[in-house]
């Protein structure tokens, strides 16, 4: 869990980053303006900065200049070279252009995170342990054997909890874009996770989509 700080002027976007990076579990303040965003960087601190280059008040890149050591992804509509190298070689940490996938920016954000915290290289739900850095998973305090695509599946239901994730999603994301069986392959490897660890009412079945890990 993260405190994040969305900088976007665009309320429908800022509000659809905000209901999604919540959903994984994340606490967030959105604001819609760069003078806003400074007053908020100098009252509080966050581990992480979604930021709008074009932004009302002061652009994305003065607002920058004030975040001191707040890891940060720029994320705009400018898709200018110029406008990527200067943000990177300011040090911002990230880089995406609208439109994106909703999907990709949370994978963007968990990459973030884990390269500029110490914590949160685990994860405990249900008497499940998911430890990303080993890449191991317990049970109530013991290791269940997991073969490596059951560990990569019941990761991406992790770092994708409460989203409803189609099985095509599922199949780009563990087995790979290039992956040519069948999809019934996604529905065995969820039945052997909810069997091994007892996650029958956690792992929940999408009807006509996929699934979803649902946490509360």
């Amino acid at each position: 869990m993260a405190d994040i700080l969305i900088v976007e002027d665009e309320t429908a976007i800022n509000e659809l980053i905000r209901r999604n990076l919540e959903l994984v579990g994340h606490r967030c303040v959105s604001v819609y303006d760069g003078e806003e965003a400074i007053r908020r960087l100098q009252e509080g601190q966050f581990d992480l900065m979604l930021l709008d280059i074009m932004l009302p008040g002061a652009d994305g890149f003065e607002v920058y200049q004030t975040a001191e050591h707040v890891p940060t992804i720029f994320l705009t509509a400018k898709g200018g070279l110029s406008d990527r190298v200067r943000g990177l070689r300011m040090g911002a940490d990230d880089y995406i252009v609208k439109p994106f996938e909703m999907l990709e920016l949370l994978a963007r954000v968990e990459a973030v995170l884990r390269r500029t915290r110490k914590s949160g290289t685990d994860f405990v739900f249900y008497g499940v342990r998911i430890d990303f850095e080993s890449r191991t998973i317990e049970k109530d305090g013991q290791e269940t054997e997991c073969t490596p695509r059951e560990y990569e599946l019941l990761e991406t239901l992790v770092k994708n909890r409460n989203i409803a994730l189609s099985r095509e999603r599922l199949l780009d994301l563990v087995w790979g874009y290039d992956y040519e069986g069948d999809i019934r392959t996604v529905d065995v490897h969820i039945q052997k996770l909810r069997k091994k660890l007892g996650l029958e009412d956690c792992i929940k079945t999408v009807y006509k989509l996929g699934y979803r890990l649902e946490i509360k």
